[in-house]
Order: structure tokens, then sequence, then C-alpha cells
């Protein structure tokens, strides 16, 4: 009888075994299915909007990178108030937006220049190049972003660079008398705008040829550092889900281009 029992015990337990299978197995497939659509989405672009840059690396693919994000609808100052109520939309509160360097979300009416409201910000000062708020650098809204009118006027017009004291309302950003130094959350963010800037303008279109360069007192130069420091934030802060899904609705909506920085931040790498 004992041999009995424990042959049936067994056969339950398979039993038991294989329908705990069966049940695990929509779930792997529904992930597979998953990571495969997503896979597919990036191929899709790398095989038709960034397809001439595709295998390149140094001056070539910044060169074929500019070409392809030159193709753009350009907008006015003006119009840049309504498309940031919508790019950096906080995912949490529909009638917000998140303002880049404090991280505070603050209402969307709130947008001018007094105390308490939020403007745009020029993440690469729009000193450096001289291009002011004209059409072109000056409202592209790849690297415009809503911020704190006063945490606007502690950035100026500083270059990037780790180090410094906090400040109100700063939500983590650092500054000192020559740089200034965002917040975590953002780090990465800011460094591939910059990078941005500097493939999209070279001086061809009747606007500077911005570079970044190793330096945090370029002034009115078209430069902007520091170029080691931004590349160790890209590395470290890779695009998050509100950074990808702002570079969709600015490709999608208003400007029709994209930061291929977004897409490949190893591209950064490969150029710098």
């Amino acid at each position: 009888m004992l041999a009995i029992r424990t042959r049936r015990r067994k056969a339950v337990a398979l039993a038991t075994a294989a329908v705990l299978a069966a049940l695990a197995a929509p779930s792997l497939t529904a992930t597979s299915a998953t990571a495969t659509t997503t896979a597919t989405t990036t191929s899709d672009y790398d095989s038709t909007y960034y397809k001439d840059a595709i295998g390149k690396t140094g001056d070539s693919l910044k060169s074929s990178l500019h070409s392809i994000i030159s193709d753009q609808t350009k907008l006015s100052y003006s119009a840049v108030w309504d498309a940031l109520k919508v790019t950096d939309q906080d995912p949490a509160d529909s009638g917000n937006v998140i303002l880049l360097y404090s991280g505070i979300s603050r209402s969307k009416s709130l947008n001018g220049g007094d105390l308490g409201d939020w403007n745009r910000e020029h993440v690469w000062a729009k000193s450096h190049g001289d291009f002011g708020t004209a059409t072109g650098p000056g409202t592209d809204i790849h690297h415009l972003r809503p911020e704190d009118v006063r945490v606007n006027g502690v950035r100026g017009n500083k270059d990037f660079d780790n180090g410094g004291s906090g400040f109100t309302d700063s939500g983590g950003s650092l500054t000192d008398s020559d740089s200034f130094e965002p917040r975590d959350a953002v780090k990465g963010d800011v460094a591939r705008m910059i990078f941005y800037m500097a493939v999209r303008y070279e001086g061809g279109d009747g606007w500077a040829d911005l570079e970044v360069n190793g330096s945090v007192d370029n002034g009115s130069s078209p430069y902007i550092g520091k170029l080691d420091v931004l590349k160790q934030w890209n590395d470290e802060d890779p695009p998050d889900a509100f950074e990808e899904r702002r570079n969709q609705v600015i490709y999608d909506d208003y400007q029709h281009n994209r930061n291929p920085f977004v897409d490949h931040p190893e591209w950064v790498e490969a150029i710098w």
C-alpha cells in the first residue's frame, strides 16, 4: 500500500508541475512579444530615418546626422509656449509641466516672466553663439525647456560642470561662479540636448557653428563645456520614458526631426 500511495503522490506532483508550466508559458510569450515590438520600433528608425548614418563614426557620422536632423519645421518663439506645454507635460498631472532643473510640477497657465512663473530656458545658452530668440537655434524645442524664472536666472549662461552649492528651488541642482550642475535625474537629458545642438547647427545656415569644448569660461563664443563632464552625464543618466516621449512628440507633432542621441546615446562616444 505504501508503494501505491507513493506512486500516486508522484503522479499528482508531475501533473501539477505540468499545469504550472502551461500557465507560465503565456507570460513568457507575452514578454518576448513586447521585447520584439520595442526592437522593431527602434529598427524601423535605423532603417528609415537614420539609414544614412548607420555604421559610421567620427566626423562622417556627425555630418550624416547633421543632414538628417536639419530637415525640420521651425517654430516661432511665441509658438514655443504652447509646444512646451505638450512636450514637458507632467505625466501625473496633465495640467502641469515639469521644470527642468528644479523638477517642480507647475501649472501650464503660469508661463511668463514674473516670479513664480515658468519661462523658456535655452539649455544651450543663447548668448553662446549670439542667436537670441530668432527662429532657428533660438526656437529649437529640442533644447528649450520650462524652468522657474528665478532658477533660469541662476543658471544664466553658465557652462556645465560638476560642483557648486544649492539654491532656492534647486531640486538638487548646483551652481558656482562659472558653471552649473543640473540635478541627477536630468544630467543625461542636458548632455544630449547640448550634443544635439552641436550637430544640428554647423554654421552653414546663417547661424554660428556651435561646438562642445573642455572649458567653462566660454562667454559669448559659440561653444559650451565641459565636454568630458557632459559625456559622463550621458553615460550615467541614460534616456528615460519622459525624455523618449518628448523626442517622439517633437518628431510627430512639431519639428518633425529627432534628437539622435536620445535614440542612440552611444553615438556621443562615436563622435566625441
